[in-house]
């Protein structure tokens, strides 16, 4: 238990079961959202910042501030499955339920007992499992289905909110608990005329009582819609899909869980994808004309596993590296450094013509990018060094 908040505190007015709340209570009918005639992302999607997918916006990296650390809001890519919904904080409540709580009927909480807890800001690179998708086709010659992200699928965020398992602790988990269920207010999945309900998706206990945050702010301000508002579960360094949005419930167990987003999607051989690869991007334009001159290369580099410890750069496809300078990532108050890393590199007299500039990464537990990423047909994780092309003159 947190010193200074007693578990009748936190639970205080909120020992109704669990059915008395009705989701459809915080989520907007159908007939609702036709009349107001809501797209699936709600927030401004400029050309100059987004590529456009429908339901999924990639952040363009050309658009990328070099000056400015975190992803603003404004900037963040956007991946939905249906459509973003609108939910009024002042009746939301999150449902924590199942056989792996002390209490077996369940609890409710509002934002404001989430709010009583102690608060942490955590700094973490949030990605979709997709990213680079695209380049399976482009560069490897085997296209691969989903959304053809490029690497914009990606931003590092400084979140706030309260640590999972101060939440965990407060409402009493059984000692034999071995996962969490996380599910979302989004409309109903529905592909091929199967209804698979909201997004949700399991996560080991191990992970809950790790790193894994409950969100209410983002960079300082109110999460968006779009990115999850009121609520959202945050895993630091795990594939994007795990961060559930518009958080509903967490079902904790005293076994293994599934769900059509941990067995059908978002696994490699039947093993759910957890901490995401190595990748790099430069903050350039596709194709950018360079000046016949010194020119200094500036880019991110990230890992879900560690911190990066070198990124080297070649400027002649791959013939010749050298070690770029790097910008360490700052730390939070929950004591993690899950940040991209920035970094530059001094490209000294171009010779005129086309180049391919490379990129490669090193995390600290010694992963590092390949140069061919493993195909898989739903194109996941691809950590292959991209090749960029640009020309000089």
């Amino acid at each position: 238990m947190t010193p200074g908040i007693s578990r009748r505190r936190l639970l205080g007015g909120t020992a109704a079961a669990i059915a008395g709340l009705a989701v459809a209570d915080l989520l907007p009918t159908l007939a609702e959202r036709a009349v107001a005639g809501a797209p699936a992302i709600l927030k401004p999607l400029p050309p100059e910042w987004f590529i456009d997918y429908g339901s999924n916006a990639e952040m363009r990296w050309d658009s990328v501030d070099p000056r400015v650390y975190a992803t603003p809001q404004a900037r963040l890519f956007v991946r939905d499955h249906t459509s973003t919904p609108t939910i009024d904080p002042s009746t939301y409540r999150l449902r924590i339920l199942g056989d792996g709580l002390v209490r077996s009927e369940g609890v409710e909480l509002t934002l404001g007992q989430l709010r009583a807890l102690p608060q942490v800001t955590l700094t973490s690179v949030h990605e979709c499992t997709g990213n680079g998708r695209s380049f399976f086709a482009t560069q490897q010659g085997k296209a691969a289905s989903g959304t053809q992200w490029k690497l914009g699928a990606v931003g590092t965020v400084v979140w706030h909110g309260v640590r999972l398992r101060d939440v965990l602790d407060a409402v009493g988990v059984r000692r034999d608990a071995v996962s969490v269920m996380a599910t979302g207010l989004d409309p109903s999945y529905v592909s091929g005329g199967v209804d698979y309900g909201p997004v949700r998706r399991p996560f080991p206990i191990s992970k809950a009582y790790d790193d894994a945050l409950l969100a209410w702010s983002m960079n300082g301000g109110d999460l968006l819609p779009d990115h999850g508002f009121p609520l959202r579960l945050v895993l630091p360094g795990w594939v994007g899909i795990g961060s559930i949005k518009w958080l509903g419930s967490l079902e904790v167990s005293t076994s293994e869980q599934t769900s059509p987003w941990s067995t059908t999607w978002y696994n490699l051989d039947g093993r759910p994808l957890a901490a995401n690869p190595v990748r790099s991007a430069f903050e350039l334009p596709w194709g950018a004309q360079l000046p016949r001159r010194t020119v200094v290369l500036t880019g991110r580099s990230w890992s879900g596993a560690g911190p990066i410890a070198k990124v080297e750069i070649s400027t002649d496809g791959g013939a010749t590296w050298s070690r770029a300078e790097l910008d360490r990532p700052r730390s939070d108050s929950a004591g993690t450094g899950h940040g991209w890393t920035r970094w530059a590199y001094r490209w000294t007299a171009p010779r005129p013509g086309s180049h391919e500039l490379l990129a490669r990464a090193t995390d600290a537990l010694g992963r590092t990018q390949p140069d061919v990423a493993a195909w898989n047909p739903n194109g996941y994780f691809f950590d292959a060094v991209v090749r960029h092309p640009v020309t000089v003159g």
